[in-house]
């Protein structure tokens, strides 16, 4: 498995592309840069994922649906947002263009299977209402929930500090120390590490 992550927009944000056997998983596609769609030719995209529907992590659903014809999942507590981007590009003055309508919705517990990697969805809200983390084995994409040293903002339109702190012991902190963990934005970190360094963590 090989995974290959590009920072899009001007919000420097995380999108990954999990490629395993021939297949790819695309998690938050923010912008359908140049690169990122080079890095696509040739695999077969089983699914484009938004873990939320914030502007910055599904702004290029529709190049990259384009581009790939993969199927696109959220969850359903997020499609309102979803289908704002322009407004949210708006709001933060940048360009933006509509998303497609999901093909699927995500919900707690389902699995998302690329070549022989299977990933499990956990719904994850507190950031936005629909968040969800994906786990998979001994790594985590986490979205907008956990950072280094740093956890979700909770200021924007659905955010909730206290169902994002439920969020982060239910779905992240009973996974093992050496877990890695691929953020939405910033550099990666495991669930040991913020477990005794991450100052908004502390007494969970």
């Amino acid at each position: 498995m090989k995974i290959h992550v590009h920072q899009v927009t001007p919000f420097m944000t995380n999108c990954y592309v999990v490629e395993d056997h021939g297949e790819a998983l695309i998690i938050d596609p923010g912008e359908a840069t140049p690169p990122l769609l080079a890095a696509l030719e040739g695999l077969d995209v089983v699914m484009i994922v938004n873990t939320h529907g914030h502007l910055d992590h599904c702004g290029g659903n529709a190049d990259v649906f384009e581009a790939t014809g993969a199927p696109l999942a959220c969850h359903e507590a997020d499609l309102p947002l979803l289908r704002s981007l322009e407004q949210q590009a708006a709001l933060f003055g940048v360009a933006g263009g509509a998303s497609p309508e999901p093909d699927q919705f995500l919900a707690d517990g389902d699995n998302i299977t690329v070549g022989r990697q299977t990933f499990r969805v956990c719904h994850a809200p507190g950031h936005s209402p629909g968040h969800v983390v994906l786990v998979g084995d001994g790594m985590v994409f986490a979205g907008d929930v956990l950072f280094r040293d740093s956890i979700g903002r909770t200021d924007l339109p659905g955010g909730d500090q206290e169902q994002l702190m439920d969020s982060i012991r239910g779905c992240l902190l009973g996974l093992q120390d050496e877990t890695v963990v691929y953020s939405g934005h910033g550099p990666g970190t495991t669930i040991g590490r913020e477990r005794t360094d991450n100052p908004f963590l502390v007494g969970l």
